[in-house]
């Protein structure tokens, strides 16, 4: 019978990255604490005249296990999905869902209201609503033309 392993890509690849850094520059480039980060959920971002949109998948995460930052225009959001109790009589074939810590950072596209971002859960999708600043709105400019 064929040993199971999980699959964690962000540790291989931090590994790869790690080895590539200290191969040209003598020293790691990700912070040691990328060690436990074992996932990361897809995210869409999109943009509206009025604000910017941020939706992450979180299935199996509950919402006190998430947390939203936003510094210097960049949307950190991180938690953990905790693994459920295994069941010992089972023998797994194949095991694809992810468990552990997670982070995503998500530069935005334009400077946001700080004091009016909204985030909502539902169904495990995370909306964070990040209305834009004034300033930040596309400004229509008409070109005159003469005659």
């Amino acid at each position: 019978m064929a040993e199971l392993t999980i699959w964690r890509p962000f540790q291989d690849l931090k590994k790869e990255m790690d080895r590539l850094w200290q191969e040209f520059f003598g020293k790691s480039y990700l912070p040691e604490r990328w060690e436990v980060i074992e996932w990361a959920p897809a995210v869409d971002v999109s943009e509206t005249d009025d604000e910017v949109i941020v939706k992450a998948d979180l299935p199996g995460v509950k919402p006190e296990e998430i947390e939203i930052n936003l510094v210097d225009n960049v949307l950190t959001i991180k938690g953990e999905k905790k693994r459920e109790a295994e069941e010992k009589k089972e023998n797994y074939y194949r095991v694809e869902r992810y468990y552990g810590s997670f982070m995503r950072a998500i530069q935005l596209p334009s400077e946001v209201d700080v004091e009016k971002v909204k985030a909502q859960y539902k169904d495990g999708v995370l909306k964070v609503t990040l209305p834009k600043k004034p300033e930040a709105k596309k400004k229509l400019i008409k070109v005159e033309v003469e005659k």
